[in-house]
C-alpha cells in the first residue's frame, strides 16, 4: 500500500514538472544561463539575476528582496560558486511560499461556509466545480450556490457540474439579487445538514463599485443566519495575467478581507512567477493551484512540491 501511495506521489510530481514547464523555462533556464561559466560571483550578476526574476513576473519588489538576502550571502563568501547560488535563489523563493503555505479546513460542526469570488473569465466557475466534486469525492455533503445572477451561462455552468456530481444546487432567476441566493442557500445549508456550501458570486470588475458593494452585502446577509460566516472568502486568479492578479488581490482583500487564493492556468504559462510575488506581499494563505482542466489537476498548494517542479 506505501509503495501505490508511493508511486503515485512519483506520478503526480512528474504531471506538476511538466504543467509547470512554462514556469520552469523562464525561471530556472534563464538563472542557469546567467550563471553559465561565471568563475566570480560579483554585483553585475546580482543585477543580471534580478532582471531575470523580475522577466518571470516575480515583481520588482520580491526579485529586489530575493536577491538583497542572496546579495548578503555573496558578500559574506557564503557561496563560493554558481550552483551554490542558484541553491540560495531556490531557498529563498521557497521560504516565501512556505510561510503562506495553507490547506483548507472544515468547521468541527454545521456547515462550512466558502464564498468565491473573482473577476470573470479566471475560472472561478469551474474552480467551485472542482472543489465540490473534490469533497464530495472525499465524503463531504456538499451544496452549491449560483450566486452569479449576473452572468446566465454562470448559473447553466454550475448546474452542470452539480448534475455531473450528484450535487444540490441552490439558484434563482437571472438577475435576481445575489445575497438573496446567498440568504436561501445558508438556510438550505443547514437545513440539509451540508458540510460545505460553496457560493458563486459575479466578477464584473468593469463596475468595481458596484461589486464590491454587492460582495459586502452578500457577506452581511450570510451573518445573519451563520454569525461567522463565511468562513472562507476564496479568490480565484489567472496566473497568465501576471503582476494584474496582484492589483486584483488587493482590491479584493481591502473590500471583503480574503482568507484564501486559488491560482489557476499555471499550466504553460511562463508567468508562474506571480505566485511567488502573491506571497509575499499580501500574506494571503495559498490554498489551491490549478495546472490543467482535470478536476484532479486542482491541488492543494505545497511550497516545496511547487520549487521542485520548477527548479
Amino acid at each position: 500500500m506505501t509503495e501505490i501511495k508511493e508511486q503515485e506521489k512519483k506520478g503526480f510530481f512528474s504531471k506538476l514538472k511538466s504543467k509547470l514547464s512554462g514556469t520552469s523555462d523562464t525561471l530556472t533556464r534563464k538563472i542557469d544561463r546567467a550563471v553559465l561559466g561565471k568563475k566570480t560571483i560579483d554585483e553585475d550578476l546580482i543585477e543580471e539575476l534580478e532582471e531575470v526574476l523580475i522577466g518571470a513576473d516575480i515583481g520588482v519588489k520580491t526579485s529586489y528582496d530575493i536577491l538583497e538576502s542572496v546579495g548578503d550571502r555573496v558578500r559574506r563568501k557564503e557561496l563560493g560558486d554558481a550552483d551554490a547560488l542558484k541553491n540560495a535563489i531556490k531557498e529563498e523563493i521557497q521560504a516565501i511560499l512556505h510561510r503562506e503555505e495553507s490547506v483548507f479546513t472544515f468547521k468541527p460542526e454545521g456547515p462550512t461556509v466558502m464564498m468565491v469570488v473573482g473577476v470573470n473569465g479566471v475560472g472561478k466557475t469551474t474552480t467551485i466545480g472542482k472543489l465540490a466534486l473534490r469533497y464530495k469525492k472525499e465524503g463531504k455533503n456538499v451544496l452549491i450556490a449560483a450566486g452569479d445572477t449576473f452572468r446566465a451561462a454562470a448559473i447553466e455552468q454550475l448546474q452542470i457540474w452539480a448534475e455531473r456530481a450528484g450535487i444540490d444546487i441552490v439558484k434563482h432567476h437571472d438577475g435576481a439579487d445575489p445575497a438573496a441566493v446567498a440568504y436561501d442557500s445558508i438556510e438550505a445549508a443547514k437545513a440539509r445538514g451540508a458540510d460545505l456550501l460553496i457560493v458563486d458570486t459575479a466578477g464584473r470588475l468593469h463596475t468595481k463599485i458596484n461589486l464590491m458593494e454587492e460582495l459586502k452585502k452578500i457577506k452581511r446577509v450570510m451573518t445573519k443566519v451563520i454569525p461567522d460566516a463565511p468562513h472562507e472568502v476564496l479568490l480565484v486568479v489567472d496566473a497568465t495575467t501576471g503582476q494584474n492578479a496582484i492589483s486584483q488581490a488587493k482590491l479584493f482583500n481591502e473590500s471583503v478581507g480574503l482568507t484564501g487564493l486559488a491560482i489557476t492556468k499555471l499550466d504553460g504559462t511562463p508567468k508562474g512567477g506571480v505566485i511567488i510575488a502573491i506571497a509575499d506581499e499580501l500574506d494571503i494563505p495559498i490554498r489551491y493551484i490549478g495546472v490543467g482542466e482535470g478536476v484532479e489537476d486542482l491541488r492543494d498548494f505545497n511550497a516545496a512540491e511547487f520549487v521542485e517542479a520548477i527548479f
